[in-house]
């Protein structure tokens, strides 16, 4: 394995020390518990969290800033955050609005933000309200998920929360509004070849030189099927009518999209993708909003890509388009 690392131990310690050097105006970090915060003063406001473990990125850290999450808390890579870190960043974003936890759908992470959640409610902290985001269409469940898992739609949530957020709403109508978006988006991903973890020195599992994995999870969870590799029209209309015939998405609909490397895909194949999924939306008589095509939830340095489809309103609409200020310039 050739990566740009020291130890492979201090590999997120010293990624998120990048982070903070590269926007020290902006970006705030507590390194013992693996926390980002936004350090922009910021009063009225209801503090908006994610977290779970590192090698996704940019989510989440890199999601941290006015008009999208308040902090974030970074596990080991592909492993959850601690309960304390969690405890902490809640004390840290809270104004005295509350707190909302928006989460993915993976047991260790639910695991230690309910008790979290728990713990402060105890402490008599700041109210916590929390919501799972479980957007994956590939598995309802399976031994290895506790239902949906949430992947690249989850940028979504966190873009228009983050942004109704900055505009003074209440905790309750976070957390509904939240849930409204959650229920409104679909996602699918594949994988060409596999991840390598920086502890592991190794491929997480194995592809053979002619084979995908159609549905892969984030951490190389199995998917729907292991087939023979597909031509990009083949493979990217099976993830896009996976997802459109989910919801389902009908003609008329109006959406926004999103084309997610999963870390070690070209731009420029994220970009073919992009227009096929637009082909396949205007014949199916669906409208396309607004596209976002580059690396926004990654798998390390896994080949394949997702597909994410957001069914919009025009609140949403409003939302996904106010400005941002965050370490990248994806919005």
């Amino acid at each position: 394995m050739k990566k740009i690392i020291n130890k492979p131990e201090d590999v997120v310690g010293e990624m998120l020390k990048g982070l903070k050097v590269s926007n020290p105006k902006s970006i705030g970090l507590i390194p013992e518990k693996r926390i980002v915060y936004r350090k922009d003063p910021y009063l009225n406001k209801v503090g908006i969290i994610s977290g779970s473990g590192s090698g996704h990125e940019p989510d989440q850290a890199f999601f941290v800033g006015r008009g999208m999450l308040d902090a974030a808390c970074a596990g080991p890579v592909f492993a959850a955050p601690t309960l304390d870190a969690i405890v902490d960043c809640a004390k840290i974003v809270d104004r005295g609005r509350g707190v909302l936890f928006l989460v993915k759908n993976y047991t260790g992470d639910r695991a230690n933000f309910e008790m979290a959640s728990e713990m402060l409610e105890f402490e008599s902290g700041p109210t916590v309200e929390t919501v799972i985001i479980n957007d994956d269409v590939a598995v309802k469940d399976s031994t290895f998920t506790a239902g949906r898992r949430g992947v690249a739609g989850a940028i979504f949530v966190y873009k228009i929360i983050g942004a109704k957020s900055e505009e003074g709403s209440n905790l309750e109508d976070l957390a509904r509004l939240a849930e409204d978006v959650n229920n409104n988006v679909r996602s699918m991903g594949f994988a060409l070849k596999p991840c390598t973890t920086p502890a592991k020195g190794s491929p997480t599992f194995e592809l053979g030189p002619d084979e995908m994995e159609v549905g892969v999870g984030l951490h190389g969870e199995p998917g729907r099927e292991r087939t023979g590799y597909r031509r990009a029209n083949i493979i990217i209309k099976t993830l896009t009518d996976a997802v459109i015939s989910d919801l389902p998405f009908q003609k008329n609909d109006e959406v926004a999209i999103i084309v997610n490397g999963l870390g070690g895909t070209p731009i420029s194949e994220l970009y073919i993708a992009a227009g096929i999924v637009h082909d396949i939306c205007k014949n199916s008589g669906i409208y396309i909003f607004k596209t976002y095509v580059n690396n926004y939830c990654t798998s390390l340095d896994m080949e394949g890509c997702s597909v994410s489809l957001l069914r919009l309103n025009e609140e949403f609409k409003r939302l996904l388009i106010t400005p941002v200020d965050i370490p990248i310039r994806y919005f």
